[in-house]
């Protein structure tokens, strides 16, 4: 059967002279010729590498090819993607360690440590009405964060949820209804986290590991659910204010001003009039590098800035959240 291959041997052949137009546009001087020969080279060396990563080491003399060995494109192709041996997801399993290793000393977090000049800008009450402006300032500037959402309110305004879990960026629990914990009994507690977890899942986000309690309310039976479930309680190191409408330089000021090595700061992205805080957002940002902090989602903060063992105590009850 001709497959074309004697086509193209008895193809007639024009001589060089009939082909060639009148003036060549390749000089034939020996230094031009010279030079034409190592860029040829150049180039065939190179075509030669891509073909030796894209066989991936495949032995010499193997013509069955069911089963080809993983080459190098292939697993820069997985180190890309979000599966368990990716970067993302490597790191994802770090951040969880991270975090188990937290719980075995302690049940809550108010600041990570100082090991590094990192901080964790955090964001609750969403998703709402101003997340899609507060998530564009984020991607814009290249700084991740961590949001505690109110699952009620996914209904709504889930797509910001899914952009957030998308960039990779940390998503904690902050109750169904945004409720306040330790005023409530301990199964419409255990109701609340998970629920809000249920609801989450729909959206892209794993079970969260992290919890910040409403308004800062809880009691000792939060924290005994929070052990069940493999939770942390994240607080915060500073409060700005937002949802008290103080002003964008007050917001400033509050971040700025109470910003360390570790700090978790807390600010809102729904709740309320939230356009303070996306007024507010840039400036701190940009004061704070200055300043030569860099920025981490609260599980990353953990995995590079261990939290100390003796953390600021907490009060059951308080404002924020």
């Amino acid at each position: 059967m001709d497959d074309g291959r004697s086509a193209l041997k008895n193809r007639p052949r024009l001589s060089v002279l009939q082909s060639a137009p009148a003036r060549s546009r390749w000089s034939t001087k020996p230094h031009h010729r010279r030079r034409r020969r190592r860029a040829l080279a150049g180039l065939s060396a190179l075509a030669l590498l891509v073909a030796l990563l894209v066989a991936g080491g495949g032995r010499a003399g193997h013509s069955h090819v069911a089963h080809p060995r993983p080459g190098f494109l292939h697993h820069l192709a997985v180190l890309a993607g979000s599966g368990p041996g990716s970067f993302s997801g490597l790191e994802a399993a770090a951040e969880n360690r991270a975090i188990d290793r937290t719980l075995a000393y302690t049940s809550y977090v108010r600041l990570a440590g100082d090991q590094h000049r990192e901080l964790a800008l955090t964001f609750d009450d969403g998703p709402g009405p101003y997340t899609p402006a507060i998530i564009r300032i984020l991607e814009r500037e290249r700084v991740p964060a961590t949001f505690f959402e109110v699952g009620v309110l996914e209904r709504y305004f889930h797509a910001s949820t899914s952009q957030i879990a998308a960039n990779g960026w940390a998503i904690g629990d902050h109750t169904f209804s945004h409720a306040p914990m330790g005023r409530l009994s301990p199964a419409d507690q255990s109701r609340q986290l998970l629920s809000d977890a249920q609801v989450l899942r729909r959206y892209g986000v794993a079970f969260p590991r992290l919890f910040r309690p409403p308004y800062g309310i809880w009691d000792a039976a939060t924290l005994r659910l929070l052990r069940r479930y493999r939770m942390l309680m994240v607080l915060w190191t500073v409060d700005t204010s937002d949802y008290r409408h103080r002003g964008v330089k007050s917001i400033v000021a509050s971040a700025v001003n109470g910003a360390r090595p570790g700090a978790i700061i807390l600010l809102h992205d729904a709740g309320g009039n939230r356009s303070q805080t996306v007024a507010a957002l840039p400036k701190i940002i940009r004061v704070l590098r200055a300043r030569g902090f860099g920025f981490a989602t609260v599980p990353k903060l953990l995995l590079d800035n261990p939290a100390p063992a003796r953390q600021p105590p907490p009060t059951a009850s308080g404002r924020g959240g």
